[in-house]
């Protein structure tokens, strides 16, 4: 059994009593002998706005919408009333239902229409005693301006108050959102860099022994010198591949902790997304290997005026499938990268022909999330990401964007 928030409690509440003070407005315009359907479409519009559930709102029922369309309803009617010479009654539903319209209004929508939704439900209010004036004295109506004047006062002012407040706490969110990203930029400077920057070191260490060796060689005799050169011609471009990868690396983590630890400074339009259109061609030269040829295709009519948010996720496209080459598929021999236009979308397409062999440990592997955080980069610009197996054997990653053009 589900027990019941104080918070469902109020709602009810809350219900309960507009449908109650909607109930007295008919029993008020009944007894006056009046005809009900002003009344009832003034209270349908603005109980309809207050009592939509919020689940099942539909997107066109903005803040906006939800309090401007019944204090609008009300106006025409009270200037209706009053341009054909006839009376309107009202009483404290109507009167209810424009006073929580002004609240949502001031709390709720946008800055500017924040200013002109309250100002309709504000005025909506006080005309209605204008319809009603002809059945009551001339001090009457002034005196039910005055009251609904203060009402409309402390209403609005309660609902900046905590409109206020709900921007102090959007603040302090923000703020403790930063910090944490200052702390998760210190972490990945301290803990990836150490690795990363050991790998480099190792790496240069293992050239300066590969020459060293070499030279040695070549003091010793003609015969080991020809033996030992061949032996470092063939490592050193694979030692010095994983020191450009490394030095790479670290760059791009450098540029990755000043994202996160970016406050708002002038600087911060530097922090750029990584990679464009231009930087594939040196992506795929330093991921070729003596095992594996990297093929690149690209479309010479097109364009590299897109927009750079575009480029780097195509760029990232390309790189999240040459990773999980390595990952998943370091048997491939042929690797092909292929960039395009169709119909006014930038076409990527990268294909491998590996049967799933990897000499990778499971640590080295990844948890899955690639793809998903990829799938997530693309369609946040519009786009469409598809990855499966090929025909035969092999993977094929191929990703589609709008092809706009920079502003």
């Amino acid at each position: 059994m589900k027990s019941v928030s104080a918070q469902g409690c109020a709602r009810g509440f809350g219900f309960g009593a507009l449908l109650g003070v909607s109930l007295l407005d008919f029993a008020a315009v009944g007894a006056e002998g009046h005809d009900l359907r002003p009344s009832a479409a003034v209270l349908a519009v603005g109980l309809a706005a207050l009592l939509w559930p919020v689940g099942r709102r539909p997107a066109w029922l903005t803040p906006q919408v939800r309090t401007a369309a019944p204090a609008v309803v009300s106006l025409a009617l009270t200037v209706a009333v009053v341009l054909t010479g006839g009376q309107r009654v009202f009483g404290p539903g109507e009167i209810t239902i424009m006073l929580c319209l002004l609240f949502i209004a001031v709390r709720h929508c946008p800055p500017r229409w924040a200013v002109v939704c309250g100002t309709l439900a504000g005025v909506a209010g006080l005309a209605l005693p204008v319809g009603f004036a002809r059945s009551l004295t001339d001090d009457q109506p002034l005196g039910f301006m005055v009251v609904g004047l203060l009402l409309i006062g402390l209403v609005g002012m309660l609902a900046g108050y905590l409109r206020s407040l709900d921007f102090k706490r959007t603040v302090a969110v923000a703020e403790t959102r930063r910090d944490e990203r200052v702390a998760i930029a210190a972490d990945l400077h301290d803990f990836v860099a150490h690795h990363v920057t050991g790998i480099l070191v190792q790496t240069q260490v293992a050239r300066m022994m590969a020459e060293a060796r070499t030279s040695g060689t070549s003091e010793s005799s003609g015969t080991s010198e020809t033996s030992g050169l061949s032996g470092s011609d063939d490592l050193d471009p694979v030692l010095a591949g994983i020191e450009r990868a490394a030095t790479e690396a670290l760059a791009s983590m450098r540029l990755t902790v000043g994202v996160l630890r970016d406050t708002g400074q002038p600087d911060a339009a530097d922090h750029r997304p990584v990679g464009d259109l231009a930087g594939i061609s040196d992506l795929l030269e330093g991921f070729a290997s003596p095992g594996q040829k990297v093929t690149l295709h690209r479309d010479p009519a097109l364009s590299d005026d897109l927009p750079h948010e575009v480029q780097a996720a195509a760029f990232r496209v390309v790189q999240e499938a040459l990773t999980n080459v390595r990952r998943h598929a370091a048997d491939a021999t042929e690797i092909s990268v292929g960039l395009w236009c169709e119909d006014q979308r930038l076409m990527v397409a990268v294909a491998d022909d590996g049967r799933g062999g990897t000499q990778l440990p499971a640590a080295a592997r990844g948890g899955g999330f690639g793809l998903v955080g990829l799938t997530e980069r693309v369609t946040a610009l519009g786009g469409t990401l598809w990855a499966g197996p090929r025909v035969g054997h092999g993977w094929e990653v191929r990703a589609a964007f709008p092809q706009r053009k920079s502003l």
